[in-house]
């Protein structure tokens, strides 16, 4: 009995021993700063050095305070082009605005735009490239169009037997996955994927291995990727983004708020465009029971936000805690419902193509039908379900 009581000491002395040092490394863990791709450059350059390069880039592309184009030059790589998808190299674009080609005014590398009719590099565009460098911030929703871009610039460099380099990022809603998955039919450039949540909880370069190895480019194409990982990354890391990813989202509350504020893109409620608080705000001229007003008014991002001039009426979300929207890790259906029931025009509330946003038919009905939130979250269990099973396999960093 005495050498049986001693062995449980032993081995309760060794389990707490163990617990403290996986506290301990725990601990080192988070105390290491995260290191984003694009800032390892030792473990790039070789790949770069005397090949012709493109970048596809925009204003988040950066290394400190220096953008990812200035870097590379000042270290010799010879950049032959930039490819700027939506809201342009500088960020400055609006939302759906056509950006032209151009040339970068720092350094004369021509700029060719992947927005409006041009969302891909066309065959004359890679002339000559021998490898497309893509670093991108991404906020981690399906409508958020960079994927988009990114799978479209995956095919063009497998067409063309090109390499393709990702600059991996921290997702900042790469923490959860929620939402309703995307149905076949109501596939675009806001949502390419069938299967694939609202919020899919994937860096870039999760997200394009799973594009890469599901079959989901055209053609039974399969790109050369590769990608620099971030360092001291987890998904459930907490990671401010130094640069504001897009005009409209401009801190870290606006991109808590967007999975849930997005979707009312399609509808007509303004989301604080034209406003110093976008994707802060929610309203619409006619809501004359709220007390909170706001104007928008057109500015650099937003050249036509929806009511210009006109007083709207509704809710500023802009005083809630950063760090208790992100631990709800959830889209906010009530939102939604409590915003349709207090509209006094529910036939005109949602826009044609707010099913485009949802990625299905349903939600749009199950809003008129009076469903509850949690009877309309308990319909998209068995899709998360299914695409959690997928996305485990192209995870390259811990939950």
């Amino acid at each position: 009995m005495k050498t049986l009581l001693t062995y449980r000491i032993i081995l309760g002395s060794c389990f707490i021993l163990m617990l403290l040092s996986c506290q301990a490394q725990e601990a080192e863990h988070v105390d290491k700063p995260i290191e984003t791709g694009a800032e390892q450059t030792s473990l790039y350059l070789p790949l770069l050095e005397g090949k012709q390069v493109a970048l596809f880039v925009n204003q988040t592309s950066m290394l400190g305070s220096v953008h990812l184009v200035d870097s590379l030059l000042s270290l010799g790589v010879d950049i032959k082009k930039i490819f700027a998808p939506e809201h342009g190299i500088r960020g400055l674009a609006g939302a759906g605005e056509n950006i032209k080609n151009s040339r970068d005014k720092t350094t004369g590398i021509p700029i060719i735009s992947m927005y409006g009719n041009h969302r891909k590099p066309k065959h004359d565009d890679l002339q000559g490239i021998d490898i497309l460098v893509f670093d991108i911030q991404d906020v981690g929703v399906r409508f958020y169009t960079y994927i988009s871009s990114m799978t479209y610039a995956m095919e063009a460099c497998a067409r063309e037997d090109i390499p393709m380099l990702i600059l991996d990022r921290p997702n900042p809603n790469g923490h959860f996955v929620d939402g309703p998955t995307m149905e076949d039919d109501c596939i675009s450039f806001i949502g390419l994927h069938s299967g694939v949540p609202l919020v899919y909880g994937m860096t870039m370069a999760e997200y394009a291995n799973m594009v890469n190895e599901e079959g989901w480019l055209p053609d039974h194409l399969h790109c050369q990727l590769s990608w620099i990982a971030c360092k001291n990354y987890r998904h459930s890391s907490q990671y401010s983004l130094p640069v504001k990813p897009s005009p409209n989202l401009p801190n870290m509350r606006s991109v808590y708020l967007y999975p849930t504020l997005g979707l009312l893109e399609g509808s007509v409620i303004s989301t604080g465009r034209g406003t110093t608080k976008q994707f802060q705000l929610v309203g619409h001229p006619d809501f004359n029971d709220y007390a909170f007003t706001f104007t928008p008014v057109p500015m650099p991002g937003a050249p036509h936000p929806k009511f210009a001039g006109i007083l709207c009426h509704g809710l500023d979300l802009s005083r809630m805690s950063t760090d208790s929207l992100r631990s709800v890790a959830r889209i906010d259906i009530d939102l939604l419902i409590k915003l349709y029931h207090d509209f006094p025009d529910k036939a005109g509330f949602f826009k044609n193509y707010f099913y485009k946003l949802a990625g299905n038919h349903l939600l749009e009905q199950q809003i008129k039908n009076g469903m509850t939130a949690g009877e309309i979250r308990a319909g998209w269990q068995a899709g998360i379900t299914k695409f959690m099973a997928v996305r485990k396999q192209y995870l390259l960093y811990p939950e």
